[in-house]
């Protein structure tokens, strides 16, 4: 909702974050401040959101009616299932615990999205995001394995000047 997007706004503003986290641009949501990159997003998820949700339809928060009341705090519960799944996948270092415990937060997530949100189309990413509890027992922490840096080389590749013929490089060299 508008309300939503407008608090989630003032609180990416408002907010003094260290200079290691990432921001995410001021006028998010608008065209101009173009598509979030992955650790963008990571940092909305993880810092932004809660804050503004929770300042929404948190615990003390008035809303028109207790049905409506509750169904914020559902919504609430259910985005802090997936805020605490994505910020235990990406901690610095990786315990069966905790792995386990992703593997909680994500199940109740999928398990919950089609009974709050009937109408949203299912997706395979959920599927996916229950394979990164076997990858977490693997490989460790996903900051070991996630491809940050490829995503940036994507970009600086995708910023080059082309003309669309391609192959024409290859026949200059000897």
């Amino acid at each position: 909702t508008p309300e939503v997007m407008e608090r989630i706004l003032d609180v990416i503003r408002a907010t003094d974050a260290p200079s290691s986290l990432r921001s995410v641009p001021y006028n998010f949501g608008e065209a101009r401040a173009g598509t979030l990159k992955a650790d963008e997003w990571r940092t909305l998820t993880t810092v932004y959101l809660p804050i503004a949700l929770v300042s929404l339809w948190g615990e003390g928060s008035q809303h028109r009616t207790s049905e409506v009341a509750a169904n914020r705090r559902a919504v609430l519960d259910h985005t802090m299932s997936l805020v605490s799944a994505v910020h235990i996948a990406c901690l610095r270092f990786m315990t069966v615990a905790r792995a386990q415990a992703y593997r909680r937060y994500i199940v109740a997530w999928i398990r919950d999205l089609q009974v709050l949100h009937p109408h949203a189309p299912h997706r395979t990413n959920g599927h996916m995001a229950l394979h990164v509890w076997e990858y977490l027992q693997l490989f460790g922490p996903v900051r070991s394995w996630w491809c940050f840096p490829y995503e940036r080389l994507i970009g600086q590749l995708q910023r080059l000047p082309i003309n669309h013929i391609f192959g024409k490089f290859l026949l200059c060299l000897p």
